[in-house]
């Protein structure tokens, strides 16, 4: 064991509850007035074990790093006090500073009690399955791409990967910070870390062990544990040139009272322990917060800053919107053709498209489980369109520009119908039969379902929202009457966005930039706070933002709000405590009231509130909505064994959710005034359709006792 190495046994808890007992027996000597040689005071093994490692840090800040720490202070007040013959008073002083220290040491474990969960996590081992369906154990790091890896129930998912072979539910909840289990099939992403509740899957290995997930998270705990907050380091400063101030002072006192007692009390109480210990702890309890709500913060100083700015930018793509297209609008303009006859001959048209709109339209039938007709003498038109035969004739499928290339005409009816899907921010489809213009299908977007409630959230917190976004002055204007954002910013190029940021920091105030991490960076880069959606699978998002959202749940923002609102008040709060105690105690010292014993218990007891405060931020609620939500689907769900989808909620005793069903003609099982249609569709059965619904969770399982479910 080298010198350092001993002196980090001495503060650590062992040693620290050794000093404790011996200073216990001499408050017991004390107290009975048993009088011992000043040699035999117990005190002296105190000031060994708890006195020792303060002097070396002191003296290593001093000579090593060029600084006067809050360290020196309390070591001259401990050796003053020893100059006087107060013995028990410089133990009582070296141990209390002690204690704070493990106390501070424990708040900072205890806040960071999520985060090392996700270290603890990191799997050891992998089953690595080979062609001849034989199984050998390795060790994760021997993981190459591409294996094929077996997961059985109850074991934690090695490498990210994707499923291809088995179903199963995950508890991904260490990763995303959702508090229930996520049904996965084939085709699907898991997440290292996670946990495998049910089946035994089969995954494909898409990430190694140092590109993982949850290696990512790891790295940045070590990023958020290396930076410092800018309180914290005017905190710092502070406890420079407190120093020398204590010893003027102090000397001051001595030399006017005649009394160095007074003097020395004065440096016991002037030690800026509690202003040290204001900003870290706060810090730490806050981010610990963060963690268990799905929120990773980077550093202190964003946390600080989010809660002193009122204004926060965000864009719409993959942010306020799920960042998928999919069918919003069959439009059919021959009364021979139904809606679902529009989408089935574009369906065939578009099923050997690579382009995304011809994905969102096939997906949409296929997710029906509705054959799609081959097409034959398929041609594709880059940027304009695709064009076939199949049963229906001869089907053309693009942009106006592709239909008018075409030769077909395009009548004012459509145009309008056009224009108005333009306004509502939807791509459009036009669909052309035997040169006659038939259809129209719409794509959007989709909002998320809690954008709305999200801003005005914000609102409510005095919060000013914007929206930048590449999309046109209509689009970005229809999506954000959506979301009640009224300050709009469309058309803006990545640059634009950055230009924007820095014209708002330029006006004099602060701002704060969400977005999805990709083409957004030098916006969340140059923002004074910057918060990434989708940092599971966006390295750059990791690498632009401040904060990560883990889980994309944007309803985490006014509770992140509240939070950094909260810790920036705390921060203040104990700084303005602290120094309120210093200034009675250094009065009081000077005055004669309090003698180094009793300075040394008033002011780390002030040392001690200060963190104990802190503390409080990491069991607080600052978003009972979100609490009593989860609480109720995890009641709920163990209640009735449900297992929640990621678009059903419980609203009470209902169950609120959407999903394709069937009606026969003639007949309706319930009401649809009011009620908006996704997907409607004729077929030989009947009518089918989508809409969002709700019944009593007791209809779960059974739904066709509400409506006919497919």
């Amino acid at each position: 064991m080298n010198f350092e190495e001993f002196m980090d046994f001495l503060a650590g808890l062992k040693m620290t509850v050794i000093a404790g007992v011996f200073l216990l027996i001499a408050i017991i000597l004390m107290i009975l007035h048993i009088n011992v040689p000043i040699w035999l005071d117990p005190s002296w093994v105190v000031i060994f074990i708890s006195g020792i490692p303060l002097v070396y840090l002191a003296l290593i800040r001093l000579i090593r790093e060029k600084w006067i720490s809050s360290a020196l202070l309390i070591t001259i007040a401990m050796a003053s006090s020893l100059l006087i013959g107060q013995i028990f008073a410089a133990g009582e002083v070296a141990w209390i500073m002690a204690l704070g220290a493990l106390l501070e040491d424990w708040t900072v474990e205890r806040a960071k009690k999520g985060l090392k969960n996700l270290i603890d996590l990191t799997p050891q081992k992998a089953r690595i399955v080979s062609s001849d369906n034989t199984e050998k154990v390795v060790l994760v790091d021997e993981v190459k791409l591409g294996d094929r890896l077996r997961i059985l129930p109850g074991e934690h998912i090695p490498v990210d990967g994707e499923i291809l072979e088995g179903t199963s539910s995950i508890n991904q909840s260490i990763i995303t910070g959702e508090s229930l289990p996520v049904d996965k099939e084939i085709g699907d992403e898991v997440y290292c870390g996670t946990l495998n509740l049910y089946g035994a899957i089969d995954i494909k290995a898409t990430s190694l062990s140092e590109n993982s997930s949850l290696q990512k998270l790891i790295n940045l705990v070590k990023e958020a544990d290396n930076k410092q907050a800018p309180t914290q380091r005017i905190a710092d400063k502070w406890a420079t040139w407190l120093v020398p101030v204590a010893l003027f002072i102090a000397i001051a006192a001595w030399l006017i009272t005649g009394n160095i007692e007074r003097g020395v009390t004065v440096l016991v109480v002037f030690c800026p322990c509690a202003l040290i210990l204001a900003t870290p702890t706060a810090i730490m309890a806050a981010i610990g917060q963060a963690t268990k709500h799905g929120v990773l913060i980077k550093s202190g100083e964003a946390l600080e800053t989010l809660g002193g700015l009122n204004t926060i930018a965000f864009d719409k793509t993959g942010t306020l919107t799920y960042g998928n297209l999919v069918v919003s609008d069959i439009i059919s303009l021959d009364d021979s053709l139904t809606s679902e006859d529009i989408l089935l001959m574009t369906g065939s048209a578009e099923k050997r498209s690579e382009h995304p709109l011809a994905k969102a339209i096939v997906e949409n039938i296929e997710i029906k489980s509705i054959d799609i007709e081959n097409p034959k003498d398929f041609k594709m038109y880059p940027g304009k369109g695709v064009s076939c035969i199949n049963s229906y004739g001869n089907v053309y499928c693009g942009n106006i520009k592709f239909i008018k290339e075409m030769d077909i005409l395009i009548d004012d009816n459509t145009l309008n119908k056009l224009d108005i899907l333009q306004k509502q921010g939807k791509a459009s489809v036009i669909i052309a039969l035997n040169n006659k213009v038939v259809g129209i299908i719409g794509l959007s977007d989709l909002i998320r379902e809690d954008s709305h409630d999200m801003i005005d959230a914000l609102h409510k917190l005095n919060t000013e929202t914007i929206l930048l976004t590449g999309d046109n002055k209509n689009t970005a204007e229809y999506f954000a009457s959506k979301v009640n954002i009224g300050n709009i910013k469309s058309d803006l190029l990545p640059e634009d966005k950055l230009n924007y940021i820095e014209s708002i920091k330029k006006s004099g105030k602060k701002v704060c930039m969400i977005g999805d991490g990709v083409n957004d960076a030098p916006a969340l880069k140059t923002a004074d706070v910057s918060i990434a959606m989708g940092s599971i699978g966006s390295d750059l998002a990791i690498d632009s933002a401040d904060i990560a959202l883990l889980g994309d749940d944007i309803q985490k923002i006014p509770y992140l709000k509240r939070l950094s609102n909260s810790t920036l008040f705390t921060i203040k709060f104990n700084i303005t405590l602290s120094m309120c105690i210093n200034a009675v105690a250094i009065v009081m010292s000077v005055l004669g009231w309090l003698n180094p014993v009793t300075g040394a218990i008033v002011h780390n007891a002030g040392s001690c509130l200060v963190v104990l405060n802190a503390a409080l931020l990491y069991d607080r609620h600052f978003d009972d909505e979100i609490i009593k939500e989860d609480s109720n689907n995890e009641n709920i769900s163990k209640m009735k064994n449900i297992s929640l989808n990621d678009d059903e909620k419980i609203v009470g005793d209902n169950l609120e959710h959407t999903h394709m069903h069937v009606h026969k003609y003639g007949e309706s099982t319930h009401s649809h005034d009011g009620v908006k249609i996704f997907n409607e569709v004729k077929t030989s059965n009947g009518v089918k359709h989508s809409h969002k619904h709700s019944h009593h969770t007791e209809f779960y399982h059974n739904c066709d006792l509400y409506h006919n479910s497919n």
